[in-house]
């Protein structure tokens, strides 16, 4: 794959950004690396924080920053002042793009870090404590994606109506895939897409990539449903899609591919291929070339075809680790999921191995929320679980004891809008007189998805 300047050379007389001015993009990219590569001459080449709104000023920063091989941290604008400062207090950075237009500027610390500077890019993911972690990529990790998913699909151009946001894995790498093999790239707001007001483009020629909320949505509408039918490709990933939703999609004949990937491998490592889910296939497909998972045993012994145990990942599109430490060797990557590989080499998920939650495509891990709420100073007691939702995947449910009988769930979701991404606050809210707590503290979550489960079928009027 080309370096990001080449590619940027390559697109300089091309009119392929659908919806935005590609010469505007192609201008503000060089105006800016040429100003980080003066900055670079004169020492260690600045430390760079991007969180952009605006879809074209922030993909023209992040291929500057790519150029001038300046460390680019890609953030969410919509975080709230908790997880901003988590991520000042750890990037220390020199440069800041973006605009926070919620959130009060958090507190630079004074003593910097003595991590290196280097030309990665780190993208946003969960941590096992909640805590905001960025998964190490370079150019090169993001393109032997890109390469895998050419060749996977026989393809030399990757054209992508993107509706997803670009600070995430998923949105960003169909931002690499048309940049890269000099494809075409629409962008739109999910919202302008859901109101019918589409941009034009010829779909046969095109992939969308939608989490299941997304596509349930669509196909509640008859335009909207007709106009995904004629995508060449309908990625589907983020979070488990539920049967009913793929009975439904197949029904009408979307050409969907159900994926399997994360941040630490830039996006997926495992598709279905769209004639596959419309034969009635049921599985998140096949490895792509860039990649091999083997299913082991928690003793580590590989096991058969069709045996369910822990999925291990290797990929040249690998995660170098988590800033700001990195591994000098790739390594097999396990992960919190298990799985089987059946006899055609199609991988099935049957589940998740740990406490995380996945709401909406997002990763949710219940200590930072609990934290959260425990801070308002309003609870005795918090403890925050998944239940089953067929929109969303998971709710995130909070159950909690109230310090005072007149706490209101609201009171509480008040104190936590300018504290956690909307997406963190709970949706469903249940107060109890006691927690289900052993002689340890340890919380007996089956007792609490039971409690969750009978609340939400018998609500408190």
């Amino acid at each position: 794959m080309e370096r990001p300047l080449d590619c940027l050379n390559n697109l300089a007389q091309n009119d392929w950004l659908i919806g935005y001015n590609s010469r505007q993009f192609n201008q503000i990219a060089q105006e800016l690396y040429l100003e980080l590569t003066q900055i670079s001459a004169c020492g260690t080449p600045p430390k760079i924080i991007l969180f952009e709104r605006e879809p074209l000023r922030f993909l023209a920063s992040f291929i500057a920053a790519c150029a001038a091989k300046c460390p680019v941290f890609i953030c969410n604008p919509d975080w709230g002042t908790q997880e901003w400062q988590q991520v000042f207090d750890l990037v220390q950075p020199d440069i800041i793009w973006g605009e926070l237009l919620h959130s009060p500027t958090p507190q630079l610390p004074h003593s910097p870090l003595t991590t290196p500077h280097c030309p990665l890019i780190m993208i946003p993911t969960g941590g096992s404590s909640g805590q905001i972690k960025f998964a190490i990529h370079t150019w090169e990790t993001l393109t032997a994606s890109v390469q895998g998913f050419t060749e996977y699909f026989q393809l030399k151009q990757v054209n992508s109506f993107c509706i997803l946001p670009l600070y995430h894995v998923s949105g960003l790498m169909q931002f690499m895939r048309s940049f890269t093999t000099a494809g075409k790239l629409a962008i739109q707001p999910f919202k302008a897409v859901e109101s019918s007001q589409i941009l034009n483009i010829k779909q046969s020629e095109f992939f969308i990539s939608l989490v299941p909320t997304q596509l349930q949505r669509l196909l509640q509408n008859p335009e909207l449903t007709e106009w995904l039918s004629q995508f060449n490709t309908v990625l589907l990933g983020g979070a488990p899609a539920w049967n009913e939703l793929l009975e439904k999609a197949r029904f009408h004949h979307i050409r969907l591919a159900p994926t399997y990937g994360m941040t630490e491998t830039a996006s997926q490592i495992a598709t279905l291929k769209p004639d596959d889910f419309l034969s009635g296939k049921i599985s998140s497909g096949q490895i792509l070339p860039h990649a091999k998972v083997t299913i082991c045993n928690q003793q580590g012994e590989i096991l058969n075809s069709n045996q369910i145990g822990n999925i291990t990942i290797h990929t040249q599109s690998l995660t170098l680790g988590y800033y700001p430490i990195t591994r000098e060797n790739q390594t097999d990557f396990q992960v919190d999921d298990l799985g089987f590989l059946d006899a055609q080499g199609h991988l099935n998920i049957v589940g998740r191995n740990s406490d995380k939650i996945i709401t909406g495509g997002e990763n949710i891990y219940p200590a930072e929320i609990e934290s959260a709420i425990q801070a308002t100073q309003m609870v005795a007691d918090i403890c925050v679980i998944g239940i089953p939702d067929k929109h969303w995947g998971q709710a995130l449910t909070a159950i909690y004891i109230p310090k005072q009988p007149n706490t209101s769930a609201l009171k509480i979701q008040i104190l936590l809008k300018n504290k956690l991404s909307k997406f963190k606050i709970p949706k469903y809210w249940i107060p109890q007189q006691n927690l289900p707590r052993n002689s340890q503290g340890k919380i007996n979550r089956q007792q609490l998805q039971q409690i969750a489960t009978e609340f939400l079928q018998n609500p408190i009027t």
